[in-house]
């Protein structure tokens, strides 16, 4: 994993033995290492109960935007990340990945990212720390259905998700002023 990727990939080393397995998922100086030096505020834990529940695409504008440390603790989801930084080359592109509680990993969202994810089975639980507390008057939003941004959603041909009245009628990228400058790093691959 590169620290100069925006949007990184993060697989906690598990130590195991016949007792099961150990895994530190936070520590100020390895995140620090790897270029994710901000401050969390805010922990939040959502549990999803019907398969292919969809959450998002979000975002919170300035000055209440939002990094995002995500994991998931129970199931399974794909979780993906939107560039929506006005001037950034990888505008409107995405990048994904497969949480499991099974493989430990975690997504690390920066601010100027818009996030969402699909449960991949039922009764999810995901975990996530923010850079800030949640601000309604900052809530934004986009269409996860987005054509233009054409997101690859792993669910059955013609699976329509569970999606919130709000997450229903979010907005397309191209129908949001985005106010997130572009900072010089282009949206990696998460290989």
């Amino acid at each position: 994993m590169s620290a100069s990727s925006p949007v990184q990939l993060i697989r906690p080393h598990r130590f195991g033995d016949t007792r099961g397995w150990f895994t530190e998922v936070y520590s100020v100086p390895a995140f620090a290492a790897l270029g994710v030096t901000c401050t969390f505020v805010q922990d939040n834990h959502s549990l999803s109960a019907p398969a292919f529940t969809l959450r998002g695409l979000h975002f919170q504008t300035p000055p209440h935007g939002q990094d995002k440390l995500v994991r998931c603790v129970r199931g399974a989801i794909f979780d993906v990340a939107v560039d929506i930084r006005k001037g950034s080359p990888t505008y409107g592109q995405w990048v994904g990945a497969e949480l499991s509680a099974q493989n430990g990993h975690q997504l690390f969202i920066p601010i100027g990212f818009a996030h969402g994810f699909v449960t991949l089975e039922d009764n999810c639980e995901v975990t996530y720390k923010c850079s800030d507390t949640y601000a309604p008057a900052n809530d934004g939003g986009i269409r996860w259905d987005d054509p233009a941004i054409g997101i690859d959603w792993p669910m059955p041909v013609g699976t329509v998700p569970e999606l919130s009245a709000k997450d229903a009628v979010q907005p397309l990228l191209a129908d949001i002023d985005s106010p997130f400058p572009y900072d010089g790093r282009p949206l990696a691959s998460l290989a």
